[in-house]
This record gives C-alpha cells, sequence and structure tokens, in this order.
C-alpha cells in the first residue's frame, strides 16, 4: 500500500475567521473562570461558546467578516447577542494583560471597512424576474 501524505496548507481564506475564534474562546473562558469558577467554561459558557463558533462558521461575509458590533446582519439571536456583550465587557478591557496579540487584532478588525452584502445566487428553478416599469415624471 502506497504511502498517502497530505500536504498541510493554511487556507487564507479562513485566518480571520480562525482568530476571531481564539478570541472569543479566551474571553469566554476568562469571563467563565471568573464568574462561575475555575473549572471553566461551566455548561451555560460552553452553550455560549458553541453558539458563537457556529455563527462565525457560518457568517456571510466569509473571511471577510466585519467586527460582529459594525456587522450589518445581526445574525445572533437577542438572548445570545446579550449573553456575548456582557461577557466581552466584562473580559475585554483585561484581554490587553491576557492575550495581548488576540486584544490588538481584535481592535484592529474594528477598524476593517464594512464589506458590501453578498450577491444571493439564484436558484436554477426560479424564472427571472420581470423588470419594473419605470417610474412616471410628475
Amino acid at each position: 500500500m502506497p504511502d498517502r501524505h497530505i500536504e498541510f496548507t493554511t487556507d487564507k481564506r479562513f485566518v480571520r475567521r480562525r482568530t476571531e475564534v481564539k478570541t472569543i474562546e479566551a474571553m469566554v473562558h476568562m469571563y467563565c473562570g471568573h464568574h462561575h469558577g475555575p473549572q471553566a467554561p461551566c455548561t451555560e459558557c460552553a452553550e455560549l461558546l458553541a453558539y458563537a463558533q457556529r455563527r462565525l462558521e457560518r457568517c456571510v461575509f466569509g473571511d471577510a467578516k466585519p467586527a460582529c458590533a459594525k456587522c450589518v446582519v445581526h445574525c445572533y439571536n437577542a438572548a445570545m447577542r446579550e449573553r456575548v456583550r456582557v461577557v466581552m465587557r466584562w473580559a475585554g478591557p483585561r484581554m490587553l494583560a491576557r492575550h495581548p496579540v488576540l486584544a490588538v487584532r481584535h481592535l484592529l478588525a474594528e477598524r476593517r471597512p464594512i464589506p458590501r452584502m453578498p450577491v444571493k445566487r439564484k436558484r436554477a428553478s426560479e424564472p427571472p424576474k420581470p423588470p419594473k416599469p419605470p417610474k412616471p415624471l410628475d
């Protein structure tokens, strides 16, 4: 049987999202360790972290995504958005001391320009819409 080796290369398209996942993990671990005990993360915080990771994986902007606070699409439901806001508000100032590189990257990401919404792809079975009639000039 021949040796099958797969060359590992970092996909440049997903570097930013991976950094954001690391940042939210660090913030949740810091918050949970302080508020819920040293066995971080607790079930509530683990649920929040899993939810945040799913949202990052499914982001419509892909790796060009802006900071969630500046995003035009609010993909978090209201309860989870509030929980993440509480965690980030507590952990954000402490990130510079505990995880300075992640903190600086997060601050730089907030300055990135906000991309436009991606164009939706039309389904093959969907007929094209007729053009709208021009508005009358009154």
